[in-house]
């Protein structure tokens, strides 16, 4: 597409935006659970190490069930409709999660903002980039990421604020005391609830958004689809894109969603690609610095008040490293910021290995921790979803990516739910090592079979990756 082309620049913003809230919740709900685990495990009274890998990792289980309803019903139903109903579940589950009184019914709301996490983390990005120009669509997606990350901020720096209102809390204190605490008994509930509001935001907003048009036009909508393309970039570069989508849809397609269409060997391909790179993005071993932070530095030697400041640092490097990929991503490329991640992971993962099994405590596990945590949220954090949202054919991305997602899914829960274990075996050093190794065969993989997405349109990167 022509650069000479005129974007309304504010509605695609906006409407990304509004589509990007989904993972402004997710980020959230992701991370929320981490500051309110030191609260709610002694007002639950969880003791072994199945309990407290079961309440941090239950929201993944619906996380994967809401993947798995977008396999089926991204492509049936539009992406707009799923979004929606993600909006009233986050709602649901921030209530629900506040007000749980017993340890069956917390990990019950858990589970359906899984649901609600599941669904957003898939079709926000996806919806993103099927709206957004190709040659800033790496920087669009990447607000998805930034607004997770925000989402992630938020929840740490709200529950850094609430453990604070705790005065009577010792900075040294017992489960036993906290169990009986304001923190024990009520805080960890007002963390959760305080996602209500932007959670019923996002419900409400997302009526106001048009449906994705590629899946507009994929489904025979194409006036409806017309009509947002020319509120984007007028005549001709409405023409232009219908006319572009409807070279990689067949009539048989128009209404349809051929699910057996994922076993032929080219989308298998990518498929593996996909599979790959969603359990890279997990196994990295980001997610335990996330999920169990309060441990990590408290292993380090720090005391509770002090973990959870730290925790709020580790959200705003977040923030500002996703910043540098909104700023790089369509002039640099995935591929080579990829590399980069997962290069620089490995090497310091080795170091923080060595800290642990050489006994360097205090501000250097941190340092090294923070650094850590910007390589992971420059690359492999945001671009999994850019590179998933681009590489799949029109007419099956729903599915296909939702099968990603999936595997992402799967992945995050089974290294959230052993890590305790792990750790217990294993010891802090060898850990940490082992998500080093990982992040190595990474970067191999990476090199030898990542094709290069930068500056195409999506018909055009599924002529190149698809029909080569």
């Amino acid at each position: 597409m022509s650069s000479s082309v005129q974007y309304n620049k504010q509605f695609i913003l906006l409407v990304s935006l509004t589509a990007a809230m989904g993972g402004f919740l997710f980020g959230y709900d992701w991370v929320v659970i981490g500051g309110a685990k030191p609260f709610y495990e002694p007002f639950f009274q969880l003791e072994t190490a199945t309990e407290k890998g079961w309440g941090t990792s239950s929201a993944l289980i619906g996380c994967m069930v809401g993947a798995l309803a977008c396999v089926f019903m991204a492509d049936k139903y539009g992406r707009k409709r799923l979004l929606i109903i993600a909006g009233l579940l986050f709602t649901i589950s921030a209530i629900g999660t506040a007000l749980a009184t017993t340890f069956f019914w917390f990990n019950f709301y858990r589970i359906v903002g899984g649901v609600a996490m599941g669904i957003a983390l898939n079709l926000s990005p996806m919806y993103i980039a099927e709206i957004a120009p190709p040659e800033k669509r790496g920087m669009y997606v990447s607000i998805n990421q930034l607004l997770i990350m925000l989402g992630v901020l938020m929840a740490q720096i709200v529950n850094w604020q609430i453990a604070l209102m705790d005065t009577d809390l010792s900075v040294n204190a017992t489960n036993e005391t906290i169990a009986q605490s304001w923190s024990g008994l009520y805080g960890w509930r007002w963390m959760f609830g305080a996602e209500t509001l932007p959670a019923i935001l996002f419900f409400l907003l997302m009526f106001f958004v048009p449906e994705s048009v590629r899946w507009l036009v994929k489904n025979g909508q194409v006036e409806k689809a017309e009509q947002i393309l020319l509120k984007i970039g007028g005549k001709d570069y409405a023409a232009q894109q219908i006319n572009d989508v409807q070279s990689t849809v067949s009539r048989d397609d128009v209404g349809h969603v051929n699910l057996k269409e994922l076993l032929s060997p080219r989308i298998l391909r990518l498929l593996g690609i996909g599979v790959f790179l969603s359990f890279l993005q997990q196994w990295s071993g980001l997610n335990v610095v996330i999920y169990y932070a309060s441990d990590i530095f408290q292993a380090a030697g720090y005391n509770l008040k002090e973990m959870m400041l730290n925790i709020v640092v580790i959200g705003g490097v977040m923030v500002l490293s996703v910043i540098v990929t909104m700023m790089t991503v369509d002039k640099l490329g995935r591929k080579t910021l990829l590399l980069f991640g997962t290069a620089s992971m490995a090497v310091v993962y080795a170091l923080i290995g060595y800290c642990f099994y050489s006994n360097y405590n205090g501000l250097v596990i941190v340092l090294l921790v923070l650094a850590n945590v910007m390589f992971y949220s420059i690359t492999l954090a945001p671009l999994l979803w850019v590179v998933l949202s681009e590489i799949f054919p029109n007419r099956i991305r729903g599915a296909a990516m939702s099968i990603a997602a999936l595997a992402h899914w799967v992945g995050n829960f089974s290294l959230t739910f052993t890590f305790p274990a792990i750790k217990e075996n294993l010891g802090w050093a060898s850990n940490f090592w082992l998500y080093g190794l990982i992040c190595a065969v990474g970067f191999i993989v990476i090199y030898l079979i990542l094709p290069e997405t930068k500056g195409k349109t999506l018909e055009e990167i599924e002529l190149q990756v698809v029909k080569k």
